[in-house]
């Protein structure tokens, strides 16, 4: 047994008495947290745990609450009548295993596209009711630590990030100024989960099984909630399916509003579904600042740093609705993408497409579990490089960003709904090509 089990196992017995431990493996996915899952045996017989952890307390530091906080809050979401998992110890120093807590493992479905492809027919109902638990959970209940979020501080922190990151994309910059002009007043506060969408979610036969990853938790405005599960790329391909993937948005409304959530304002959702959108490609551009840093140096860091161009795609197609029906009308600019056909020795990219390959036919088929998520995710890079080393597409345009955080630019100038309109095309094509909605924005723009 590795010296990582046998603390494990240390762990366990402090928890739930004398036992084995078997089965053990990291399950694969989660962008922040490791997740292990293994078998208990005991004299009750065997049953499936999950240890959700971070390696290090150093690699916590920047949040605003830890894992004991954390454990708190889903074991006060559960007492409350959420569908949160059962925590049933927290790990403290002694154990040698990081900071992190243990639960029973629901033995449910996470995976989006296979959850999407045949959802339960209860499971819209089920989200929206989950969701109106959460937000009825009563203040007193949630643990001290869980912050309070101030929308207008958190934008002015989202805008100094960006200007920290170069402050040179202009489709972000036009964001952060339609969020500065279109800020809603504050709202009284609930619990917000912060995650809430496809892939922090279990499903069996019977619809919701559980709700999974608490770690963004905060008090806030409930329509941020309501609105992030169904950002376009939480929606996995379900374009025509706003609500998280599976149905309309008033179907989700009423659902949330039948079991006790607050009526819905649809231009706060609106704003949070545009900012949430600025967080998340925001959030790409700093898994790329934290591998660079030496901060996190696995290859899934840079791969979705590279996601901001999806992001950008989905934040013009949120916005254009404030351009002109003249400047919405405009056909796009030619694109500067060219294929190229090669000729004597290997180019660059054929020795990257080698590689690829490579990983493809000879290291995935021999992985499994973790390994293989990590060789699929290197197979991703590879092609990002592969298709981005003769395409000269940039997404910086720092005079531009400046013009249009200032608001001295807007969708009203001529072209320039076509210029953003062509960048995002052709940069979401090298980094996402197989986004849903690069397709679907072709479709619509012409391009």
């Amino acid at each position: 047994m590795s010296d990582f089990a046998e603390r494990l196992a240390a762990a366990m017995r402090r928890f739930a008495g004398q036992g084995e431990l078997s089965a053990l493996s990291r399950l694969s996915g989660g962008a922040n947290m490791e997740s292990w899952a293994f078998e208990w045996r005991s004299a009750a017989g065997s049953a499936p745990y999950v240890l959700r952890r971070a390696p290090s307390a150093a690699y916590m530091e920047d949040r605003p609450f830890g894992h004991r906080d954390e454990a708190a809050l889903v074991i006060a979401a559960r007492l409350g009548g959420v569908k949160a998992p059962e925590v049933i110890g927290v790990l403290d120093d002694t154990d040698g295993l990081g900071t992190g807590y243990i639960m029973r493992r629901v033995m449910a479905e996470v995976a989006p596209a296979k959850i999407l492809a045949d959802p339960p027919p209860t499971l819209l109902a089920d989200l929206g009711r989950e969701l109106a638990r959460i937000h009825a959970l009563p203040l007193a209940d949630i643990p001290a630590a869980i912050p309070r979020m101030d929308t207008a501080d958190a934008l002015a922190a989202l805008k100094a990030r960006f200007l920290g990151y170069g402050g040179d994309r202009p489709v972000i910059a036009l964001a952060i100024r339609w969020c500065e002009d279109h800020l809603p007043t504050p709202a009284d506060p609930v619990l917000v989960h912060g995650d809430y969408r496809m892939g922090n979610v279990m499903v069996d036969a019977d619809g919701l099984a559980a709700v999974l990853d608490w770690e963004l938790a905060h008090l806030g405005d409930a329509h941020e909630d309501l609105a992030f599960g169904c950002m376009t790329v939480w929606r996995f391909g379900q374009l025509d399916r706003p609500a998280l993937g599976l149905g309309s948005l008033e179907d989700y409304f009423a659902a949330y509003e039948s079991a006790g959530g607050e009526p819905v304002d649809r231009e706060r959702f609106r704003f949070w579904l545009i900012y949430r959108t600025l967080w998340w490609a925001l959030g790409c551009l700093q898994m790329g600042e934290a591998w660079r840093s030496g901060a996190d140096t696995t290859v899934e860091r840079v791969v979705v740093g590279r996601r901001t161009a999806e992001q950008e795609l989905d934040l013009v197609r949120l916005l254009e609705a404030e351009a002109p029906d003249t400047e919405r009308a405009r056909a796009l600019p030619q694109s500067p993408l060219a294929a190229r056909v090669p000729a004597g020795e290997p180019t660059n990219g054929e020795m990257v497409r080698a590689v690829r390959d490579w990983i493809e036919s000879a290291i995935k088929p021999q992985s499994s579990g973790h390994a293989k998520f990590e060789a699929v995710v290197a197979m991703n890079a590879l092609g990002i490089v592969l298709r981005d080393l003769d395409a000269g597409v940039r997404a910086e345009d720092k005079a531009l960003a400046d013009e249009l955080l200032a608001g001295t630019a807007t969708l009203a100038r001529p072209g320039l709904l076509a210029e953003l309109r062509r960048a995002v095309l052709d940069k979401c094509a090298v980094d996402s090509p197989k986004y849903a909605a690069l397709a679907a924005a072709r479709a619509e723009w012409g391009g």
